[in-house]
């Protein structure tokens, strides 16, 4: 069985240099590696060097490093999206009719392979870098790498699986509107988007070429600051590069925004795990503030509801006049709208933004940085398929204002869901504080202590619903068969939250609780069980009125399904709360 853990680059630069390992090595290990999971996810990539290519350019490598030459990536593999110009690979920006050889590498892939990086490929992406989910793509939809049914985020969804999946150490994506982080977050990654014109873009297809940033994927922190070493700098081939000078910056004064801000569109674990995260913020002496949000979202809407979809048409018009057909129908819709709008209206969003810049700046004198969750929400594929727009646009909800207000980026691992996906939080700060955001992330991971990612997915993961059950359904009692006739498996034994009231319902047999929210209330006893979905379905039909399932909190504040009560059920019941559980009601029967 091949290893697919995680790759880490500083561990494998060190082997190369030292001699522990061979750049050749690596590259076999790698190759081994694509081998184990190209079945899984194929579309992951669209294009990749030959293993004769790769191990050349290892053997390349390894010449290099016995010539006494200092390599502070030597041997690291490395992914680029296919967006991005990689020398002696096809662009194709994921419309195959608009691909190009390049004729030289980007300016951040040459910096790379200088410092002796390894291009393996290139990977997938929402078409012309529009979409922040990852199926918008003719060459197949890119999936979670935890969980194969959920989006794998996007547009960089490839660059995202490839790191995930222990096919590479790190692999470079994009960001106009949260491309570069929304993938991270539901792969428990970490995503760093610079300020904007650290990072050279020669060599990238402009989505919008103002706000366009070249980002990485890894996983760890000293990966993502040596990959930033090695690439940062300006560029006088790139009229948008920048001389950016590192700002320092603290991390004591957090803002985040109001709680009747946060949207979570129907996801409550992602709520939760937002809560816990600011918790381990505050672990690291951090003051945790609240503030008002709401013109970080206004400039965020002018993104796709304002006149900055005309630049997404400027870069593409042509290719769409040419070919529309070889188009997505969301993404060329998202394209073609760009012709209605007018200089006009250009010009007043550009106004709008500046006077929503100035407020943005203004806040950089209360805190030092914010911490935004990075999404509020995931969704199945066959959802986001079935919902394209709407679902895309909740995913960018906290993504899409900090290019516009020109802000650095750097998207953390908060927890996982139940369901494997992951959840996570992104620090942000102005410009120039890429390198204090580095700092402060890391401050974050180490004071977390994450558990770590779930295993892969590898097309033998099913989708479980946990059940809390409260009374019939403990073990040993009357109805407790009808779990385990289900295979259900046991995961705790628990209480739900503190706000709980417990009824012995009047009339049922075999005899029955009922679960009632309460503002007063206490600390009811469950047990907790896990379920195949068709198997939760299976249950679900047969609970009898006035029983229900519903959403319970525990008491570590996380939600799972269970046994709630119609308002009807407590009608000639008894409260037995205060005796401690259902056990306790029974034993009190029979004494």
């Amino acid at each position: 069985m091949i290893d697919l853990s995680r790759l880490d680059a500083v561990a494998i630069a060190d082997a190369v240099r030292s001699g522990r390992s061979s750049a050749v090595q690596i590259i076999d290990d790698v190759l081994h590696r694509l081998d184990r999971y190209d079945h899984i996810q194929p579309q992951a990539w669209i294009s990749r060097f030959s293993p004769a290519d790769l191990c050349d350019a290892a053997a390349a490598v390894d010449a290099r490093i016995a010539a006494g030459e200092a390599l502070p990536l030597a041997g690291v593999p490395f992914a680029v999206k296919d967006n991005i110009d990689v020398a002696g690979l096809e662009t194709t920006a994921g419309c195959p009719s608009y691909g190009y050889a390049p004729e030289r590498d980007a300016t951040v892939v040459a910096r790379l392979r200088a410092a002796g990086a390894i291009c393996i490929g290139k990977t997938n992406l929402d078409q012309f870098a529009t979409g922040l989910n990852g199926t918008r793509s003719p060459y197949g939809a890119p999936r979670n790498a935890y969980n194969l049914d959920y989006v794998s985020g996007g547009s960089s969804s490839g660059s995202a699986v490839v790191v995930a999946a222990g096919l590479t150490a790190f692999a470079l994506g994009t960001d106009t509107a949260g491309s570069g982080r929304v993938p991270a977050a539901f792969n428990h990654l970490i995503g760093f988007k610079p300020t904007r014109g650290r990072w050279s873009s020669t060599g990238l297809v402009p989505a919008c070429r103002t706000l366009d940033c070249i980002t990485v994927f890894a996983s760890t922190i000293a990966d993502t600051a040596l990959v930033d070493r090695c690439v940062a700098g300006f560029d006088a081939g790139d009229p948008f590069s920048l001389s950016v000078p590192d700002v320092a910056r603290g991390a004591k004064r957090i803002g985040v925004p109001l709680p009747d801000q946060r949207v979570w569109f129907g996801d409550l674990e992602s709520q939760r795990l937002y809560e816990k995260a600011l918790d381990r913020l505050g672990a690291t002496g951090a003051s945790i503030t609240e503030f008002d949000a709401s013109p970080l979202s206004e400039a965020a809407q002018l993104l796709y509801g304002g006149p900055w979809v005309a630049e997404r048409t400027a870069a593409l018009g042509d290719v769409l006049a040419r070919d529309p057909t070889d188009f997505d129908p969301v993404v060329r819709d998202i394209v073609a709208k760009g012709t209605d709008i007018s200089a006009v209206e250009l010009f007043e969003g550009m106004y709008r933004l500046a006077e929503l810049r100035r407020v943005a700046d203004g806040l950089w004198e209360r805190f030092d940085l914010f911490a935004f969750p990075t999404t509020g929400c995931t969704y199945r594929v066959k959802e986001m398929r079935a919902e394209p727009v709407t679902l895309n646009s909740n995913l960018g909800a906290y993504t899409n204002f900090v290019n516009l207000l020109d802000m650095a980026a750097i998207a953390l691992p908060a927890g996982a869901r139940p369901n494997g996906t992951g959840f996570g939080i992104t620090l942000i700060g102005p410009p120039g504080t890429d390198r204090a955001l580095q700092d402060a992330a890391a401050a974050y991971l180490t004071s977390a202590a994450l558990a770590d990612p779930p295993p892969l997915d590898m097309e033998d993961h099913m989708d479980t619903v946990k059940l809390a059950v409260v009374g019939a359904h403990l073990k040993d009692m009357p109805l407790h068969w009808q779990l385990k006739s289900r295979d259900a498996a046991f995961v705790e034994a628990t209480t739900t939250a503190p706000n709980y009231r417990l009824y012995a319902l009047a009339n049922s047999t075999p005899p029955k609780p009922a679960l009632v929210h309460a503002e007063e209330g206490a600390a009811i006893p469950v047990e907790v069980y896990e379920l195949g979905m068709e198997a939760f379905g299976s249950f679900v039909a047969e609970v009898p009125p006035p029983l229900a399932i519903g959403t319970v909190t525990l008491g570590d504040g996380s939600v799972v399904k269970g046994f709630v009560s119609e308002p009807r059920a407590t009608i000639g019941a008894t409260d037995i709360t205060d005796l401690g559980g259902w056990r306790a009601f029974i034993a009190s029967k029979t004494d």
